[in-house]
């Protein structure tokens, strides 16, 4: 059910320090490093911090939903907008993730960033 997920960081060098440390005892390993977005686990990244300007305290989360196929990546995507959400970013390949990353994000009547992602590409 759950593919991923992410929280925010004021200071992403001490979270860094953080979850370096604490995920590192446990087995697990910065995995992807773009800066502003660190992404760990133990094969793949399930659990990343990130940072934006103007960051407080009561941050948004991410949650990632895992979806058999770009087709139903597009339907989570249709139903929360005409529920009225607010669509952060169509449905489409994400490459810089990898290949067959597809992935479509809503912001939640909470305000969280929620999205659906399928590994198998558009098809």
């Amino acid at each position: 059910m759950i593919d991923h997920f992410g929280i925010n960081c004021a200071d992403m060098k001490a979270a860094g320090t953080f979850y370096d440390t604490v995920l590192g005892v446990l087995g697990h390993r910065r995995i992807l490093d773009f800066g502003e977005a660190i992404g760990y686990g133990t094969d793949k990244p399930d659990f990343w911090i990130s940072t934006f300007d103007g960051v407080g305290p009561n941050r948004e989360m991410h949650l990632a939903f895992t979806a058999p196929n770009a087709e139903s990546v597009r339907a989570f995507h249709a139903a929360a907008v005409e529920l009225g959400a607010e669509s952060l970013h169509e449905p489409r390949l994400w490459p810089e993730y990898h290949d067959a990353y597809y992935g479509g994000f809503v912001r939640d009547p909470d305000g969280n960033n929620v999205e659906a992602v399928c590994h198998t590409g558009d098809a």
